[in-house]
């Protein structure tokens, strides 16, 4: 570790003293980074097909492997044979009102029959009592009936719903089995071959975004005066043996906290003990590598 910050410290000091070889002089300095994500396992299995290597492109969503699924699959299944299974107990409350319904149109009828009768005599009192009593209880019947139906009707409709969020879940999990690149870049490293077995979390591999490139340097705080987010300012690469190259950047990220400096970076004052970290966007022509050292010229009144 102290061998590298002490290349990095030479690298830097040859980087403040290009001035007299016709570069100008670096108003900060830092290291080249870009955008990396570590993607892991989101489930647990033997991976089928891992189809990766180091340097390959991706692109974003691209799928590149898959983890055993059927286990899962097996599970969806039984899932939904149990939809089913409480589907086909589900009531026809229709249908089964129906036999209790027509009883009360003939209870109605009856009871318009014997009023008639009653009307000219030829049928009493209590035959058109027990016709409406048996009208009634009838009609109570059916209030009854529809109320255990609809009853178990929610029951079974609250089961299914149990059962169908369970299966949203293992479709879920299916959907994680096929591991995907989530953004569009290139494979730094990869951390598993096909036929492992994976555990949710274990890391698969890393990819970043290389054509987007980001200079990560440091600041005094005279310095913050003369920076400002969208700043555009001009980008040099440091290849080593006076070798450089140029590159427009936009400052894309001020920090807000100071910090001590870097040991392996070196400022305009060299005297400051506090810096304060700046980021600039920088378009990558193939050239720009993560970790290597450049520095920044910020161009006033852009």
């Amino acid at each position: 570790m102290k061998s590298r910050n002490l290349l990095g410290l030479c690298s830097l000091l040859a980087l403040f003293s290009a001035c007299g070889n016709g570069v100008p002089k670096y108003d900060a300095t830092g290291t080249f980074e870009t955008t990396e994500v570590l993607v892991s396992a989101e489930a647990s299995g033997r991976l089928l097909y891992f189809d990766i290597e180091e340097g390959m492109l991706l692109k974003a969503g691209e799928e590149v492997g898959v983890v055993d699924t059927v286990q899962l699959y097996l599970t969806k299944l039984q899932l939904e044979a149990s939809i089913k299974s409480v589907e086909e107990q589900r009531p026809d409350i229709l249908k089964q009102v129906a036999a209790t319904k027509e009883q009360i149109s003939a209870a109605q009828r009856e009871r318009n029959r014997v009023a008639n009768l009653l009307k000219v005599g030829a049928a009493n009192q209590k035959q058109l009592d027990d016709a409406e009593d048996q009208l009634e209880v009838l009609r109570k019947q059916l209030v009854a009936q529809n109320s255990t139906l609809s009853n178990s009707h929610q029951s079974l409709t609250w089961q299914s719903s149990s059962v169908g969020i369970q299966v949203a879940q293992v479709e879920d999990q299916l959907m994680k089995c096929h591991i995907t690149s989530p953004i569009a870049g290139t494979v730094l490293a990869k951390y598993a071959e096909a036929g492992e077995l994976a555990t949710m979390g274990k890391p698969l591999f890393k990819v970043a975004d290389m054509e987007q490139m980001y200079i990560r340097a440091y600041i005094t705080s005279e310095q913050l005066s003369q920076v400002k987010l969208g700043q555009k300012v001009t980008v040099f690469s440091d290849y080593g043996n006076d070798e450089r190259k140029e590159y427009p950047g936009v400052v894309t990220w001020i920090s807000d906290r100071s910090e001590f400096t870097p040991k392996t970076i070196l400022t305009k004052d060299e005297r400051a003990n506090l810096v304060y970290a700046v980021k600039v966007a920088v378009k990558n022509d193939g050239y720009l590598k993560i970790g290597m050292y450049g520095g920044v010229v910020f161009e006033k009144g852009k």
